[in-house]
C-alpha cells in the first residue's frame, strides 16, 4: 500500500474558485484519479476551503469582532463542503466516510479516500502531512493553481522567478514563520516544517495540468516543482 498510495493537496480554489464550481477540472480529475485507480494506486485526497471559505471568513470577519479560533473553523467546515463535493463524485468508488481526524489510523477497504481540514491552527497542507506520516507514504502532490514555486509572489512582482527544484531550508526562507487562515502560500510554514522533519518529498503541480499530474503518478518528467531535502541549493 505504502509504494502505490498518493497524499494529494488540493487547493479549494482549484474546487471552487471565485466564479463558482469548477466543473471542468472535477471531471478532468476524476478521469485522472479513477485511471490510476484501475493501475492499482490509491489515493488520499485532502480538500482546502479555497474561495469558499475565504468569503464566509471575510463576511464573519464584517458582522462582528472575532477571535481567531472561530475563523478557522468556518474555513474546516469550507472544507469539508468541499470534501463533500469531491466524494459524491467519485460515488461507490471513495470510501463513504470523509476523514475528520488525521491522527487516527483506520482501515480503509475503497482506494479513493476523502479528507477535509482538522482543527484550529492547522491547514489541509498539514492535513496531507500527517496523513503521509499516519499511512506510510513518502510523497505528497500539491496542487495548486499556479503550479509552481516562485522566489517571490508572482501576483505582486512581475520579475518572480520559476524554481523547479529546492530544499526544505530554502524553500522555508520563502515562507512566512507563521500560518493564518486564509494564507496564499504554496505550502504552508508549519506543514513544511513537519514534511522535512518526515523527510518527505512535496511536488507542487498546476491543478489544471492534468497530463503533468498524470506524469507524476507514473514516475515520469513532470512539470513543476520538487522540494525534498537532499535538493542542492543552486
Amino acid at each position: 500500500m505504502k509504494k502505490n498510495l498518493f497524499i494529494i493537496s488540493a487547493g479549494g480554489s482549484l474546487i471552487v474558485p471565485e466564479k463558482g464550481v469548477n466543473i471542468r477540472f472535477l471531471k478532468s480529475f476524476k478521469k485522472v484519479i479513477e485511471e490510476e485507480v484501475k493501475k492499482g494506486k490509491r489515493f488520499i485526497i485532502v480538500c482546502g476551503g479555497g474561495s469558499v471559505a475565504r468569503k464566509y471568513q471575510k463576511a464573519l470577519k464584517r458582522i462582528k469582532g472575532t477571535k481567531k479560533e472561530e475563523i478557522d473553523w468556518i474555513g474546516i467546515e469550507s472544507t469539508f463542503l468541499n470534501a463533500s463535493l469531491v466524494k459524491s463524485i467519485f460515488g461507490k468508488k471513495a470510501h463513504p466516510q470523509i476523514i475528520k481526524d488525521p491522527s487516527k489510523k483506520k482501515r480503509f477497504k475503497k482506494n479513493i479516500i476523502i479528507s477535509g481540514g482538522w482543527k484550529p491552527g492547522w491547514s489541509t497542507d498539514y492535513v496531507a502531512v500527517t496523513l503521509a506520516e499516519k499511512y506510510g507514504a513518502k510523497k505528497v502532490l500539491n496542487l495548486t493553481g499556479i503550479g509552481f514555486v516562485y522566489d517571490k509572489n508572482p501576483e505582486k512582482f512581475k520579475e518572480a522567478e520559476i524554481i523547479k527544484e529546492i530544499n526544505w531550508k530554502d524553500f522555508e526562507k520563502l515562507l512566512p514563520s507563521k500560518w493564518k487562515p486564509g494564507l496564499n502560500s504554496p505550502f504552508d510554514p508549519i506543514a513544511s516544517k513537519k514534511a522535512e522533519k518526515l523527510d518527505l518529498e512535496v511536488a507542487v503541480i498546476g491543478g489544471r495540468k492534468m497530463k503533468q499530474i498524470k506524469n507524476y503518478f507514473e514516475g515520469k518528467k513532470f512539470t513543476g516543482t520538487t522540494i525534498r531535502s537532499d535538493i542542492e541549493k543552486k
